[in-house]
């Protein structure tokens, strides 16, 4: 039986930092260490529920901590230890509510580019393939269909918007001048090599991931030498992975999926566009509630890439 959804974390007497479309983030009294907290609040075309889904921030978490292992040879993380009883006194007593859904994690800057990684032609892609032939402006073969694989992994950054506004998918060129071309290229080359890495191996597992994205910071290195790059926020988890069933897969339209299309699906059908964000009735709405049925039916898609990728539930 799944507990109830928690859609604020309310650590009153911890500073909050910033509360994004899911993660709270807290300050510590380590002046170098952050709280990251996954609620189970969930958003789709950057419009978060009114409702969450319950346990969806501990299946994130889980997958991130997987994934954080499994790729660390790759490039450092943030992460520093998901383990309440070894963070500092201030957090602990919030053991109950922060227990499968808390890291603690290296304060990076965060660099300015969301980091894009595509294997399939889909989703934004697929939109702007069918115009121009292009994705991200990249010229691709002619005749492609929907949900095909590429002929090789794109990087396709887009632009980090606040919260409320749209990214904005952006050419290869645009985002070298926005962070400079040496940290564009080893972001590029890093991004490149974690998709490639985990789509491999997330193949055995009988899911294809289609495309992902990952968020890069820079901390101070350990030598002096300047900064570091390191993996920073959530690691190809459904929310920020589109996941295919291998099993099923067919190019040429939609593919089945364990991630949030089902829920972005949902709300294009009760007929949310582009400022509808605050709700079907408009600037002045109090934002969109989902079916029950389309938060049992996300959770469980959840909780099974969870199963499938890692062997074990929650």
């Amino acid at each position: 039986m799944a507990s109830e959804a928690l859609i604020d974390s309310d650590l009153h007497d911890l500073q909050l930092l910033n509360k994004g479309k899911v993660r709270d983030v807290y300050a510590t009294s380590d002046p170098n260490l952050l709280l990251f907290v996954a609620s189970d609040r969930i958003s789709a075309y950057d419009v978060i529920l009114r409702n969450g889904v319950p346990d969806k921030g501990k299946v994130l978490t889980k997958i991130s901590l997987f994934w954080f292992d499994k790729l660390k040879h790759v490039i450092p993380t943030h992460f520093v230890t998901a383990n309440i009883d070894e963070m500092p006194e201030e957090v602990r007593k919030y053991k109950e509510i922060l227990e499968g859904r808390a890291m603690l994690v290296k304060k990076a800057k965060v660099v300015p580019l969301e980091a894009i990684v595509r294997g399939y032609l889909a989703g934004s892609g697929w939109a702007e393939y069918k115009k121009s032939g292009t994705v991200h402006g990249i010229p691709l073969p002619p005749g492609m269909v929907e949900s095909q694989k590429l002929p090789e992994p794109l990087f396709t950054p887009s632009t980090k918007a606040e919260q409320g506004q749209h990214d904005e998918n952006i050419s290869p060129e645009r985002a070298a001048s926005i962070i400079g071309q040496e940290l564009y290229s080893k972001v590029e080359r890093a991004a490149l090599q974690l998709y490639k890495e985990a789509a491999d191996f997330a193949l055995t597992k009988g899911l294809i991931l289609a495309d992902t994205k990952f968020e890069f910071g820079l901390i101070p290195a350990a030598d002096g030498s300047g900064d570091e790059l390191i993996l920073v926020d959530e690691l190809l988890t459904p929310d920020s992975s589109r996941y295919w069933p291998a099993a099923s897969y067919a190019p040429g339209g939609p593919q089945p999926s364990f991630d949030k299309q089902y829920l972005r699906d949902w709300l294009t059908k009760v007929g949310f566009r582009k400022g509808l964000e605050s709700g079907p009735e408009g600037k002045e709405g109090q934002g969109w509630l989902m079916d029950q049925s389309v938060v049992e039916g996300t959770r469980k898609r959840y909780l099974e890439a969870l199963e499938m990728l890692t062997g074990s539930g929650l």
